[in-house]
């Protein structure tokens, strides 16, 4: 949205927008209490947590603010997973770079192990920890899982590397059950089960984002509850239905958005009435 129409409603940002400002991201509280406990204990623990649950439930966002609130803190470096398709060789070639250390995929063996020294040297020098998000983890192969696994802990299972901060949707769960994967699952020690939002979540949601943006009194309330009332749940259904409202009111000037915008932007089409034939009966 151009800084024109966001002045016209005298806001600061698009509430409704993916690039939502991460500080502007509404937090329930299980999401603050899942991230205090990734903050304050997991990280030092390490191992393996998870985050799954339906698309647009809020798991990507979850990761966002992890990864704002863990890297200002000095002896934790933070790296992610932008291609979890990847295969065997693939991934090293990532890990490598996220963590800078050169590896070669031919030589898994050498990666494997260059890998292990560079977090364990940085454990007993400077106490530093590393922390890896992965979103849509579902799309990783059991066999990238798996080294992931065995590159996360040292001595026997008992030194800890790595901490791995897994999101992905009910496709993850199921991969997980596979007999190959149940030892990854049961080092989960941390769970997030982003379910479906309450009305209350989903309005409380929606009146905390207007605040951050700048204009409490964007929307009627009516048209609030008609939102939360029409969004199944759903954080990501709940603001595209918001942002389209949003750009129809500005195309027609609007001072505000309410239930007859709804109506016009949303209602079905009435099917126009076909006049019959002369002489038909």
């Amino acid at each position: 949205m151009n800084h024109k129409l966001l002045a016209l409603y005298g806001l600061k940002f698009n509430p409704f927008s993916p690039e939502l400002p991460i500080d502007a991201v509404y937090v329930p509280a299980k999401i603050e209490s899942f991230c205090w406990r990734i903050e304050h204990a997991q990280i030092r623990e390490g191992g393996f947590a998870m985050v799954h649950g339906d698309p647009g439930s809020g798991k990507s966002i979850v990761l966002r603010l992890l990864a704002q609130r863990l890297r200002k803190l000095p002896d934790i470096t933070v790296g992610a997973i932008n291609h979890p398709q990847s295969n065997l060789a693939d991934f090293y070639r990532e890990l490598g770079d996220i963590f800078a250390v050169p590896l070669r995929p031919s030589n898994r063996w050498g990666g494997f192990k260059a890998l292990r020294e560079r977090w364990l040297g940085h454990m007993e020098s400077s106490r530093s920890r590393a922390v890896l998000l992965v979103d849509e983890a579902q799309e990783m192969t059991p066999q990238v899982l798996s080294e992931l696994r065995l590159l996360s802990c040292s001595r026997f299972d008992s030194q800890p590397l790595l901490c791995i901060v897994m999101a992905g949707d009910a496709r993850l769960l199921e991969k997980l059950r596979r007999e190959e994967l149940i030892p990854l699952g049961s080092r989960i020690r941390t769970r997030l089960a982003t379910e479906f939002a309450s009305r209350d979540e989903l309005l409380a949601c929606l009146e905390h984002l207007l605040g951050q943006a700048g204009n409490a009194s964007l929307m009627t309330q009516a048209l609030r509850h008609t939102l939360c009332d029409h969004a199944a749940g759903n954080y990501r259904i709940l603001t595209t239905m918001a942002a389209e409202l949003l750009a129809a009111a500005a195309q027609k000037d609007l001072p505000v958005l309410d239930e007859k915008l709804y109506l016009d932007v949303f209602a079905p089409p009435t099917k126009a009435t076909q006049r019959r034939p002369a002489g038909a009966r």
